[in-house]
């Protein structure tokens, strides 16, 4: 019971302002720095006669201390005020009270707390502050103080070492800020481009496929009509396919992100079930798992049908790696078979997958030249910038792995990953980016 009002009792006192805390805090300490008992620890420079306080002592006494309630909220003004009326107590040579100390506390909160200035207003203000308490040592040593110079300067030094204590405080609490600005500005790059690596696997493969059946479509209303179905049909599959992976992603970008009730994957959710895609809706995007090697045939099925002539060779069994290595070893074929219908169509091209014990072998190689020469076929779609490529470097290099990729000697071009499973000597599966936490790709 008693944990639950002390909880009740912080979160309270977190939710008023620096001001009223401060208020808290100055008044109840006030009876202590006011009581006689605590009088001697209190600062006292001029050592000169005392007397009586009287109705004008108590009242600068008091601006010895109750300034302070206003100490983060207005740091200068608080010190301004403590400061001259300890000035006025001392050259009164009004008694001796602990409540002096609060020009210890002012002159700490302003090291603290003040706002940032240029260095000409700082250079200024310290200039003003040397400059009374100068004065103030003049005053002192004119009452008949027995102080002496060096006395004078070292209460200056500790007056200064009071506000340093603040500034460095201070500056550590900015670099403490800063480092918090730049974790949540890293945090936030790495989530946009982690956004961009995955749609860049999931929509260009399916939209480039779309772009090469419609262009081979304009060949074939002149050449063979007949064929112009199927083309369209093809398209249209490749968009279906497109639409899924996209139900998927928006899926697991949903779950990640902690949000609910999203109508544009609510939406997509039913346009997949009418359109028979084997994921629907986030529920169905967390639950199914990404796609892996197991289904780089289905891969090689929809380039085939966009008109690329691929072969595909499998060797050896399908390790019992993590579904991150898979998903890895398929990304790299993904985008080898995009790149092959983007700058080669109609270039032979061979994937060939090799499962051994301990790691994932995935070479995909293109032709020079095209299957049918003089053969109209659809147009290459420009060079890329090869930020596909170096997004699968950083996803194989996750494992361990290498990645290869570049022109062959016949004037073709190859890509070739090698992948560790992790299930070597030690036993231990690797762990990389999955589905919904990958490094940054971006478009080729």
């Amino acid at each position: 019971m008693w944990q639950t009002n002390a909880r009740a009792l912080v979160a309270r006192w977190g939710a008023l302002d620096v001001v009223r805390r401060d208020a808290v805090g100055t008044v109840l300490l006030a009876p202590v720095v006011f009581a006689p008992v605590t009088a001697p620890l209190g600062a006292q420079f001029g050592d000169l006669a005392e007397r009586p306080a009287g109705l004008p002592g108590a009242l600068v006494t008091a601006a010895l201390w109750f300034p302070l309630v206003v100490r983060r909220r207005f740091p200068a003004v608080c010190l301004a005020l403590v400061a001259g009326a300890f000035a006025v107590h001392e050259l009164a040579g009004y008694p001796q009270t602990c409540a002096s100390m609060g020009l210890y506390v002012a002159l700490y909160s302003m090291g603290a707390h003040s706002r940032r200035t240029d260095r000409a207003r700082r250079v200024t203000g310290v200039a003003a502050a040397t400059a009374f308490y100068a004065l103030f040592a003049l005053g002192l040593h004119g009452r008949g103080s027995p102080q002496r110079v060096p006395d004078f300067a070292i209460i200056y030094t500790a007056l200064v070492g009071c506000w340093a204590m603040g500034t460095v405080v201070r500056a550590r609490q900015d670099g403490e800020a800063e480092r918090r600005r730049i974790g949540v500005e890293a945090a936030t790059a790495r989530e946009r481009a982690r956004i961009a690596r995955e749609l860049h696997d999931v929509v260009t493969h399916h939209v480039t496929a779309m772009v090469v059946q419609a262009d081979a479509a304009q060949f074939l209303l002149a050449d063979a009509p007949e064929r112009v179905e199927a083309g369209l049909g093809a398209i249209s599959d490749s968009g279906r396919h497109a639409l899924t992976d996209l139900q998927h992603l928006l899926g697991v970008l949903k779950a990640s992100g902690g949000t609910s009730g999203d109508p544009l994957s609510d939406g997509a959710a039913s346009g997949g079930a009418a359109s028979g895609g084997p994921r629907t809706g986030s529920s169905a995007a967390v639950s199914d798992p990404a796609p892996t090697v197991g289904e780089v045939s289905d891969l090689v099925e929809q380039t085939r049908t966009a008109g690329q002539p691929v072969e595909l060779t499998e060797r050896g069994e399908v390790p019992p790696a993590a579904s991150a290595v898979r998903l890895a070893a398929y990304r790299v074929v993904q985008e080898a078979l995009t790149n092959a219908l983007k700058h080669a169509p109609g270039h032979r091209t061979r994937v060939e997958v090799h499962y051994g014990r301990h790691e994932v072998e995935v070479e995909v190689t293109t032709g020079a030249a095209p299957v049918a020469a003089g053969v109209r076929g659809p147009r290459p779609l420009g060079r890329g910038g090869g930020h596909g490529l170096i997004g699968l470097r950083e996803r194989v290099g996750v494992f361990g792995g290498e990645l290869s990729a570049g022109k062959l000697p016949d004037g073709g071009f190859g890509v070739r990953a090698r992948i560790p499973t992790g299930t070597g000597p030690t036993g231990t599966a690797p762990t990389g980016p999955t589905e919904s936490a990958a490094p940054t790709g971006g478009p080729e």
